[in-house]
């Protein structure tokens, strides 16, 4: 049986386990990514683990987030970075080169590695035919520091294209059909790989949308074969040398095949507040617009902004008006190289006669990092995520949409289909070629000092190394200190926005844990660590999906949590509650998620016993409802060693330097 580019690429980095389904085993990691949201906590973890220089390929920190500089914090933490980059062997990306991912695709990923990011989104990178993944800082630092990343060995879906994309429709509609097929859970332990004849049809950064929203599909990563597309997207860059051939074989086999017809589908729009809450733009269509926002890391590409600007400059050259005078029109390019690239093009006044308000290079109002909308807004964005909340405005709707979209609800006004700007306001569809050389400019990208020793790493006050969790007691005793629901996010467990200049500090920021949920949360958890009282997380199905935010287990974790009890959790948070030593568990029944009240006192007894003996089940006693509620868990030996310590902090403290199977629990 022939392999498909997923089990390729893996089998060339294997370390260790077998190439089974559902099995641990270990990758090797050729290149690595922090952004400066994460990536402050993940170098203090770099440098508590004592190693002098990175021992991967590549290393890069991209400064992409945190950008505005809300006060001192972010600048300090922005010095802290470049100072570490210098010593440790990091390339730095400097404020306003571009968003991580972007940058990444263009100037550093390479077909048949591996890469391995402190962001959700990392898997953009498949659209180049990387195997791209999201994980927690710690793990990132662990992989820098030359060790292997573990991971599930994962199923694949085949998604099989066919068919090329009509006018008007592009790879947003395509990944936002998957989501409407797959939607944004029960996809932990599987891969996406995208194949067939349709996959010529789509540009690399078409692809890179489609592979970076894949991210909401809960999946491990998602890749594209690397062909002469790629070759030629690489030649622009002046990178032909990183380009090789990678396709499936012909008899490759994949665990479940999903056709799509790429001429099949019409614009789509996932509305609030899920982007598996696909319907059709026409559904929809004639909803009054408030703001739209036009970037992030799914749709920044020079292809994107090409397709907005000319649409823009057409509508004005026959109406001789720009977007809707009621709305804001806000772009972000993904890229210095983006920006320079339409700018020399004359395209770029294109969008400014429109009306548009240009953003820095950097995620900005994808991640609520300014543009709140107002109140009750309807806020059109081309980004990947609509959470409860994440624009900055609670009251707000955010619909996920296409440059296609985008571009004909700003002309409109109102919610357009974007083919309609063709039957109706006679507006030809563009045709957008990839340049065959792209602007090159790597200059505000730093290579790491030549002598370490002659670096200081600079730390400011707000920059508070992290405390290692206490090792996991014999039983678990304590109350169930909330509650929440299906889909609880990154967000709501960990808010971003204007909190995120406290990502450094995490006594600060951890007294916004569940703010957006319960504004009681973090006094009251805080009280019960002091008291002796277990902390224990209560949740529905997909807990913890969206970012790769570690602080969504950290700052828990510092708050006292020793474990959450769901009926699912996502694969990048529950690797994180493992990695800060909470125990990730699982209703027997998820029935009896419903028995569960906020509050009631429980104990889980003869944890340490469980795990040690792997025994896989548990029973948490509901004192308050006089219930026993049987449990499970789903541990690797690796895994339930790291629980059993207290997390990773502990594990390279005490066994720094030691495999896992030398490690030996003491009972």
């Amino acid at each position: 049986m022939g392999l498909n580019v997923v089990q390729k690429i893996l089998r060339d980095h294997l370390v260790e386990g077998d190439l089974v389904p559902g099995k641990e085993i270990a990758i090797r990691i050729d290149q690595t990514l922090y952004q400066d949201a994460t990536g402050t906590m993940a170098a203090m973890e770099f440098e508590a683990m004592g190693v002098p220089r990175v021992r991967t390929e590549f290393s890069v920190i991209y400064i992409d987030h945190k950008t505005i500089q809300m006060g001192f914090e972010d600048a300090d933490d922005h010095t802290y970075l470049r100072t570490f980059a210098a010593k440790y062997g990091v390339y730095l990306s400097k404020p306003g080169n571009g968003i991580c991912h972007q940058v990444h695709l263009e100037r550093y990923g390479k077909p048949g590695k591996t890469l391995l990011g402190s962001d959700s989104h990392t898997p953009t990178g498949g659209g180049i035919g990387m195997i791209a993944i999201g994980a927690g800082g710690l793990d990132v630092s662990a992989a820098m520091a030359g060790l292997p990343f573990y991971l599930t060995c994962p199923k694949v879906y085949g998604v099989h294209l066919t068919g090329k994309l009509s006018k008007w429709v592009s790879a947003k509609d395509v990944i936002l059909k998957l989501l409407s097929i797959l939607s944004t859970k029960g996809n932990v332990g599987w891969m996406v790989e995208y194949f067939g004849p349709g996959v010529k049809t789509l540009t690399v950064p078409e692809r890179a949308t489609i592979t970076n929203m894949g991210a909401e599909l809960g999946v491990t990563s998602s890749v594209f074969p690397s062909d002469d597309t790629t070759k030629a997207f690489l030649k622009a860059q002046r990178r032909e040398q990183d380009w090789v051939e990678l396709l499936p074989d012909p008899d490759a086999q994949y665990d479940r095949v999903i056709e799509i017809n790429l001429s099949e589908l019409e614009p789509l729009v996932a509305v609030p507040h899920s982007p598996d809450n696909v319907v059709t733009v026409r559904d929809i269509q004639g909803k009054m617009v408030d703001q739209v926002c036009i970037g992030s890391c799914t749709n920044s590409s020079y292809r994107d902004l090409m397709v907005v600007a000319k649409v823009a400059k057409a509508w004005v050259d026959k109406y001789d008006k720009g977007f809707a005078t009621h709305l804001d029109v806000v772009v972000g390019p993904g890229s210095k190289q983006v920006v320079r690239q339409i700018d020399s093009e004359g395209v770029l006044d294109y969008l400014l006669e429109a009306g548009i308000r240009l953003e820095e290079n950097a995620c900005g109002f994808c991640i609520g990092m300014g543009q709140a909308p107002k109140n009750d807004a309807v806020s059109v964005r081309t980004n990947n995520r609509n959470f409860y909340g994440r624009s900055g405005t609670l009251s707000a709707g955010i619909y996920l949409v296409s440059p296609e979209t985008a571009v004909a609800c700003g002309l409109t006004g109102v919610i357009t289909d974007p083919r309609d700007l063709e039957t109706q306001y006679g507006i030809e569809y563009p045709q957008i070629q990839i340049p065959e050389g792209f602007i090159i400019d790597d200059k505000m990208v730093l290579p790491p000092a030549e002598d370490p020793s002659a670096v200081e790493v600079y730390k400011g006050p707000n920059i508070v190394p992290p405390e290692p969790s206490e090792a996991m007691p014999l039983s678990l005793n304590g109350e169930v200190t909330i509650k929440v629901g299906d889909k609880i996010t990154t967000d709501h467990i960990m808010p971003a926005g204007q909190r995120l200049k406290y990502r450094s500090n995490v006594p600060k920021y951890a007294e916004f844990v569940f703010e957006s949920v319960d504004s009681t949360f973090s006094g009251r958890a805080l009280k019960n660590k002091e008291q002796g009282v277990h902390n224990i997380i209560v949740g529905g199905e997909s807990y913890g999906q969206g970012s790769s935010r570690e602080h969504a287990a950290l700052c828990p974790m510092y708050l006292g949590v020793k474990a959450v009890v769901a009926k699912s959790i996502e694969r990048i948070h529950r690797g994180n509650l493992v990695n800060f030593g909470i125990l990730p568990l699982y209703f027997a029944d998820p029935d009896d998620y419903d028995k569960v009240d906020q509050n009631d006192k429980i104990t889980i007894p003869n944890v340490r016993k469980a795990l040690i003996e792997d025994t896989g089940e548990l029973v948490m006693k509901d004192y308050t409802k006089n219930i026993d509620i049987p449990l499970t868990f789903n541990l690797s030996e690796r895994e339930r060693k790291i629980v059993l310590l207290g997390g990773m902090l502990n594990v390279a403290k005490e066994f720094g330097g030691k495999s896992f199977k030398e490690i030996e629990i003491k009972k």
